[in-house]
């Protein structure tokens, strides 16, 4: 349920509506917006009468929520959330980020190299994976602690902020200098991983479970925002199928999908979607005019030597000619 305020009202009449509704054993939860204020009632609500709270003062009307999601919901948050990582600023209208780097952390020359290549690109964030979820137990599962190590030189070195996947919340104090924490889609209904994350205070890039649907994704991310933290990012990463053309389905269409019923920022991987380079752009582009808000991609300078995922990174002129065209299709916007 959510109470609209009327135009005008002050922070005491805020707080004395809050109180009221507390009384009952209902959570609160306020969201001042450019041109609304919106107070969302959480927790069993079929005892509060509606009519009543419409006689109020300062509230002019009252609404039932259908979802199970709330916090994500964009009835209770019409404005678009904004989330800013040092000079980055990811979501809002005309806010658009990339974020690029090599799937595995493998050297530091490698990340380097990456880097800088990416950066002159128009990257702005540096992805990087330093522990690896792996289908096989023998396959190269990251550098772990070092590997961090290595992406925090990359952030002194180039003045980009980095994120990088977290898979166990007993490593959370290993990602201090993260910027942006990744939970892949192997760990999306992870819960215990996620209400940890809710406690924390850094931006969460959650990624679209294998065979997760719209609704399950944004439950996933309510139980973060339910814990506290607010800074959530949505990432399409492409599902699960029964065609083998492509390593995943890209559901283009999850993102006008989300853009309906949320207010988190959402960003695509096309890298994981498609599997192979030469899909890459093709879908960065479909994803950038289906109004995502960036993208995440992988971009390796050896792809035929990269420790995993080789197959699906751009060399980096291939990025570069990926993000001029991006450019075009966010002007043609």
């Amino acid at each position: 349920m959510i109470a609209i305020l009327k135009p005008g009202v002050s922070t005491k009449q805020i707080e004395d509506l809050c109180t009221y509704i507390e009384a009952q054993h209902i959570q609160t939860h306020v969201i001042v917006g450019t041109d609304q204020t919106i107070v969302g009632l959480i927790g069993d609500t079929t005892g509060i009468d509606m009519r009543h709270l419409e006689t109020m003062e300062q509230v002019e009307s009252v609404q039932r929520v259908s979802e199970p999601f709330k916090k994500v919901n964009r009835k209770f948050h019409p404005d678009d959330t904004v989330i800013r990582v040092g000079d980055v600023t990811i979501g809002g209208p005309n806010s658009f980020v990339v974020m690029a780097g090599p799937c595995s952390v493998e050297s530091e020359e490698q990340c380097m190299t990456i880097a800088a290549a990416a950066k002159a690109a128009g990257a702005t964030i540096f992805r990087g994976g330093a522990f690896k979820p792996r289908t096989s137990p023998y396959a190269f599962q990251g550098m772990g602690k070092e590997g961090l190590d290595i992406l925090s030189k990359v952030k002194r070195e180039f003045g980009m902020p980095i994120i990088s996947e977290i898979m166990d919340a007993r490593d959370l104090d290993l990602f201090d200098d993260v910027d942006i924490l990744q939970v892949g889609a192997r760990n999306m209904q992870n819960f215990t991983l996620l209400k940890e994350l809710g406690r924390t205070n850094k931006p969460i890039l959650l990624k679209r479970g294998l065979a997760a649907t719209i609704d399950e994704l944004l439950m996933s991310a309510e139980y973060i925002m339910a814990g506290g933290n607010d800074q959530v990012m949505l990432c399409e990463r492409g599902i699960r199928s029964y065609d083998k053309r492509t390593r995943n389905v890209f559901d283009v269409c999850a993102i006008p999908v989300l853009r309906e019923l949320t207010h988190l920022p959402i960003i695509a991987d096309p890298s994981h979607a498609t599997g192979y380079t030469r899909f890459v752009t093709p879908v960065a582009l479909a994803a950038t005019a289906a109004g995502c808000d960036g993208l995440e991609v992988e971009v390796h300078h050896d792809p035929a030597h990269a420790a995993s995922d080789g197959a699906q990174a751009l060399l980096p002129d291939q990025f570069q000619d990926m993000m001029d065209r991006v450019a075009l299709i966010r002007h043609a916007l």
